[in-house]
């Protein structure tokens, strides 16, 4: 082995350990982190529920879109509580990201709106359950909330698989009256 190439094969493991310090940093936030994303979370689902409930083209996407904003609102009511407990200063408004999610669908309609709708739900609530999950095993007033909560957002998920499920059925469905 060169020098270079011992130079590049230590910088190289030095930079994997790294990333994966980071992307444990990352993996599990601080009950305050937790429970700040789960704010911007409850707010960018209230949102986006009503965007559903506007722009959606089927009843699964308009009612998945109206228990979003009931379930979202009631729970971000709670994690306000649990904020105040902990003396953590609740943000105001979704994420960068969430606002970003958010923009992109208010610009679709029809049936481009429902399928990428339904695929960032699934995404976002794909991720919430793993991240709720991880919390619900700690202690203090965040996790509470984690273990309360996890139940919604694992209905949420599997309404938005039955609803892709549905989307592929219909699709489907559609395909085959143009064949005949």
């Amino acid at each position: 082995m060169t020098r270079i190439q011992g130079i590049a094969r230590v910088a190289g493991i030095a930079l994997l350990a790294t990333s994966s310090a980071f992307a444990a940093q990352g993996a599990k936030p601080t009950n305050d982190q937790f429970i700040k994303e789960a704010i911007q979370g409850n707010l960018a689902e209230v949102q986006v529920g009503q965007l559903a409930q506007q722009k959606g083209t089927s009843q699964d996407v308009k009612n998945f879109g109206a228990k979003l904003v009931q379930d979202h609102q009631a729970a971000n009511q709670k994690a306000m509580e649990v904020a105040q407990q902990m003396n953590v200063t609740p943000p105001q408004q979704p994420s960068s990201k969430e606002k970003a999610t958010y923009e992109k669908l208010s610009k679709l309609s029809g049936e481009q709106f429902d399928r990428d709708f339904i695929q960032a739900m699934l995404k976002d609530h794909r991720h919430d359950v793993a991240q709720y999950k991880q919390e619900a095993q700690a202690n203090g007033p965040a996790a509470s909330y984690a273990k309360e909560i996890l139940p919604t957002l694992e209905e949420h998920l599997k309404m938005a698989e039955d609803a892709k499920r549905n989307e592929h059925i219909a699709n489907a469905s559609g395909s085959m009256k143009k064949m005949q």
